[in-house]
């Protein structure tokens, strides 16, 4: 079961709901921090990191002495990182998408594998969670790439829990994308309820069951209840807003370890989104 844990906007809980839930469960969990820009799940979870490695990703590289500047490469690239002036080929690899066509239409091979480093995926483990993150390299704006190579650790019949990068881009959409469930993590404010609308459109695309958990549910209005009610999500859990709870976050510390009473609040959020899935499981 792979659950992906999102939210519209950012700073509405993710990572404090993402690693709460990890920890609760008895059971071999694997938890993917694929918010690469900026990773924070293991400043909760102090993990022991045991592997290190960079990621690459394909650009062309030209070699002149076959190339006859034809063009075809430039023409095949939707995203302009190939330009040709007279026999010349640029190559401005911040542009370029990795789709490979211009290796494959060059008539001549004269499109060689490069590549661009995007950044480092870190393997770690605490007690029964296997944690793997994703660090953009500064300055790199492709994060969808590395975010497939965080998920690549996933395994069939394993328990995956994402942490997901905030918003309805392209990150978000690749850390949503052929999982089980999504849980969207929102607060009732004028704007986290904006938000939430694009997102839950952006997993009706997808196709992908969605259930809410409102954090700071004692703020703002009823809308986001009304909201829920309206499209038919569930709402799994409730966190209110309090001083205590707060302070736990500042200092790094989670949430069920420091009052253990919240263990099987998350315990009956997995129960829920299983059901959620069986259920769904069992339609024709």
């Amino acid at each position: 079961m792979i659950i992906s844990v999102a939210s519209g906007k950012g700073g509405t809980g993710k990572t404090t709901v993402s690693t709460n839930l990890a920890v609760s469960l008895e059971q071999p969990v694997k938890l993917f921090d694929c918010d690469v820009e900026e990773p924070n799940a293991h400043l909760f979870l102090h993990p022991e990191f045991k592997d290190s490695r960079t990621v690459y990703t394909f650009i062309p590289d030209i070699d002149e002495t076959r190339c006859t500047g034809c063009g075809k490469c430039a023409e095949i690239c939707r995203f302009n990182a190939i330009a040709v002036l007279g026999k010349k080929v640029l190559v401005f690899p911040e542009l370029c998408h990795s789709c490979e066509g211009c290796l494959d239409i060059c008539p001549e091979n004269a499109v060689r594998t490069g590549k661009r480093e995007l950044g480092v995926v870190e393997q770690a483990q605490r007690g029964h969670i296997s944690f793997v993150r994703g660090c953009l390299r500064i300055g790199e704006a492709m994060s969808p790439p590395l975010i497939r190579h965080v998920r690549n650790f996933e395994g069939p019949e394993e328990l995956v829990i994402i942490d997901a990068p905030p918003g309805t881009s392209c990150p978000a959409i690749n850390a949503m994308k052929n999982t089980d469930f999504v849980l969207m993590v929102t607060e009732p404010t004028p704007f986290g309820l904006h938000d939430l609308k694009l997102a839950v459109e952006a997993v009706k695309v997808l196709g992908i069951p969605c259930g809410l958990v409102i954090n700071r549910a004692d703020i703002g209005d009823r809308q986001v209840w009304e909201y829920a009610r309206r499209e038919d999500l569930p709402i799994l859990m409730e966190i209110p807003f309090d001083r205590r709870i707060a302070e736990i976050y500042s200092r790094g510390r989670l949430l069920v370890e420091e009052i253990p009473s919240w263990r099987s609040s998350f315990i009956a959020l997995h129960q829920s989104i299983q059901a959620i899935i069986d259920n769904r499981r069992s339609l024709p």
